[in-house]
């Protein structure tokens, strides 16, 4: 590797092509944690398979449930932007006098999820309607000029200099080869005529594409304001005053993205400004109904080999309802437990498609096999078998091999039995009055996941209240179970479907009694009620007809509508059992709620307390290692502070606070307590002291007080 030269000089050694790329990312995660590589090489491509496999299916689901909105918001920009080519230029005849065509697109309140929703609405303008989308938000423009910046810098492509940019002191570091525009309208108006000259005029050598040949010779500009509720109101209202004065010329239309509600435009725009504007709405759909259909697609599903027990689907599901409505974070919420899954356990290599996880099954080692042998279902299970099972199974590798093989394939068919009764239940339940078992079926499924649902009081008031079903109800809700039970390919499935069947068609049969025979056996006692005209006889048939009141005889309907909820109840108590209940379900099932609450949850004041009572824990420093409750004189100034301000009361005098301080900071320096400048305040510490204690006040800790001057409020609990 040395080199000789006369003359100085720099010199490239390129690297052996023998070593091996350092593995990174998720991959990485999972080598390091393992003691063999090759199996966790194997957890991750099956995890990497998973993760792609989610990827792909909520992309899918996000395309579906926006299909309707992104189509009605693309036909009303084609029809304003038709108005405007069909009226030669005029674009304020098109539409109402200076308004600007506006879309408000009600999104709801979970704003992670828009990103995506803007990003499909961006990509489908500009294929199909217009080059010229742009979107801003809020952060990144806080006045009106910033605003206009943004626009035009990323409408042109070019560097868009303000007013004061012209001087000297404000000169922008553009290159120097970069065409730079003034930032107004009017500019936008010059380059907007030259732009559209060139996209009407087409080359004859050249062929437009199919995207392109849709698109109109003046296309409108659409400007999409993301999170319009973070907006300044005067930004806004003075942007769209601008651009009211341009209409003529410039065919713009905005997008508005609420996550409130449309009476955010009202309370933000005033009536002369929103008088500018010819508003049209649009309503997506719910962020429920779309995590709705995301659990369908992925939890409820028994092609996806990975599942959640009941408390890690509770935890993501109250994160969901208590924190942000994020569809998106719930996924990533999901992909986090299906890493930590495969990471954590080394059986998870088992959690696959079915021939995969039999030939893993087939060549399982002898620790993977120990493994099995420690599993508490698995432990369960060998209890149950008969002496002579129960030591093959705990000595014998091969047998325990052929056993698992035979477990996987009974796990496989409990979850395909599972899915379609959990699904009949919850559509005989979810319309009764109260929601017994739940509105939603993530609710129902949680319930089975944790329990014995059949045991519950909420089940049993289920029954009740479908034990009082009208006919017409029922046979509605059973043609539903119906359609549910079709869709699966389990025998004991077609087997139910086939009794499912045959109550539907017996309901059938009913509609065929003569109602004359009903009213005659209903009617019967009043005849004789009739023919009877003594008061012995008359108090004797009342007597009868009071006993045959409370004793009444069930009707055929009744009898029919017992018989299918006694079979729906046999179905649940066969097939809802808990998963934990079938051996080996830790290799498909994550469990760790805590680890995830812990990533997905975090505690913020809790991580400062740590850090500011027990700094060795971050800083890692030998020097700060002490007892429990107590802080070292060489830990940072802030954790000082801190621990000396959790020995006061409510008001801390400053003063005092700044003398105890310097004695602790004096004692680390090293210096002698019987000298003079022992614990003696000098500007050093004071300087230090006032800085820490901002930073407790930054920090929320205390808090400047009116009620004496030279003290501080704590805002924490505890003290003296």
């Amino acid at each position: 590797m040395a080199t000789s030269s006369v003359s100085k000089g720099c010199f490239v050694f390129k690297p052996s092509s023998k070593k091996k790329k350092k593995i990174s990312g998720v991959e990485d995660y999972f080598i390091e944690g393992s003691d063999d590589g090759e199996k966790a090489k194997v957890r991750f491509g099956i995890c990497q398979r998973l993760l792609d496999m989610t990827k792909s299916e909520t992309e899918m689901l996000q395309d579906e449930l926006n299909k309707n909105i992104l189509d009605s918001l693309l036909e009303f920009i084609k029809k304003c932007a038709s108005n405007f080519q069909s009226q030669l230029n005029d674009w304020a005849s098109a539409m109402r006098a200076s308004e600007i065509p506006t879309a408000a697109l009600v999104l709801g309140v979970n704003v992670p999820d828009h990103d995506m929703t803007f990003q499909s609405l961006s990509d489908l303008l500009k294929q199909s309607v217009t080059p010229f989308v742009v979107s801003v938000q809020a952060n990144e423009c806080a006045a009106l000029k910033h605003l206009m910046q943004k626009v035009l810098e990323r409408l042109m492509g070019v560097d868009v200099t303000m007013d004061d940019d012209e001087d000297h002191g404000g000169q922008r570091s553009a290159p120097v080869h970069q065409k730079r525009v003034h930032c107004s309208l009017s500019s936008l108006c010059d380059w907007y005529s030259s732009v559209t000259k060139k996209f009407a005029v087409t080359s004859p050598g050249k062929k437009r594409t199919s995207s392109a040949k849709d698109m109109l010779s003046k296309p409108p500009i659409v400007i999409i304001f993301k999170d319009l509720e973070a907006f300044s109101p005067r930004v806004l209202q003075d942007f769209i005053v601008i651009c009211s004065r341009y209409i003529q010329k410039l065919p713009l239309m905005f997008i508005f993205g609420i996550a409130t509600s449309p009476s955010t435009i009202q309370h933000m725009l005033p009536h002369s400004v929103s008088s500018l504007l010819c508003i049209e709405l649009f309503q997506s759909l719910s962020c429920t109904q779309h995590l709705a259909t995301v659990i369908d697609k992925l939890v409820l599903n028994p092609q996806f080999p990975f599942k959640l027990t009941g408390k890690v689907l509770q935890v993501l599901v109250s994160i969901f309802l208590y924190h942000d409505f994020s569809v998106r974070n719930f996924i990533k919420g999901l992909q986090l437990a299906l890493v930590e899954h495969f990471h954590s356990q080394p059986l998870s290599k088992l959690c696959c498609p079915k021939k995969e996880a039999l030939a893993h099954a087939q060549s399982l080692s002898h620790q993977d096999v120990e493994r099995i042998q420690q599993l508490p279902s698995f432990m369960r299970y060998v209890e149950n078998q008969e002496p002579q099972k129960q030591v093959e199974l705990l000595t014998n590798d091969e047998c325990v091999k052929e056993v698992c093989q035979t477990l996987l394939k009974a796990l496989r068919k409990y979850h395909k039995n599972y899915y379609p009764i959990v699904r009949c239940l919850h559509t005989l339940t979810s319309s009764l009055p109260k929601y017994p078992l739940g509105k939603q079926i993530r609710e129902l499924h949680i319930s089975c996941l944790e329990k014995n649902i059949w045991e519950t009081e909420e089940y049993n008031s289920a029954m009740q209240l479908l034990k009082m079903m009208a006919k017409d109800e029922l046979v509605a809700v059973l043609q539903k179970c119906e359609v549910i039970l079709s869709s699966s390919k389990s025998k004991k499935m077609k087997a139910a479907l086939g009794q499912f069947q045959n109550y539907l068609a017996k309901f059938d049969q009913l509609d065929k009694l003569s109602a004359e025979e009903l009213i005659q056996e209903a009617v019967s006692p009043e005849k004789d009620l009739h023919k009877k005209t003594d008061l012995f006889q008359l108090q004797k048939t009342l007597l009868e007809m009071k006993e045959s009141r409370r004793t009444k005889k069930m009707t055929p309907f009744e009898v029919l509508r017992n018989q299918i909820l006694e079979f729906i109840d046999s179905l649940v108590r066969v097939h809802l059992v808990p998963p934990e209940t079938q051996p080996l379900n830790e290799v498909c099932y994550y469990g760790s709620s805590g680890v995830l609450r812990r990533h997905l949850n975090a505690t913020p004041r809790t991580s400062i307390q740590t850090a500011l009572s027990h700094p060795y824990y971050y800083l890692q420093h030998e020097g700060l290692k002490t007892e429990s409750g107590a802080v070292s004189n060489a830990a940072p100034d802030i954790c000082i502070v801190y621990k000396l301000h959790l020995e006061c009361g409510r008001l801390i005098n400053l003063f005092d606070w700044l003398e105890a301080y310097s004695t602790v900071v004096s004692a680390a320096e090293g210096k002698d307590p019987d000298s003079s400048d022992y614990g003696k305040v000098n500007e050093l510490k004071h300087a230090r002291f006032i800085q820490a204690v901002s930073e407790l006040e930054f920090l929320g800790f205390v808090k400047s007080t009116k009620m004496k001057t030279d003290h501080v409020a704590r805002l924490t609990w505890g003290g003296c």
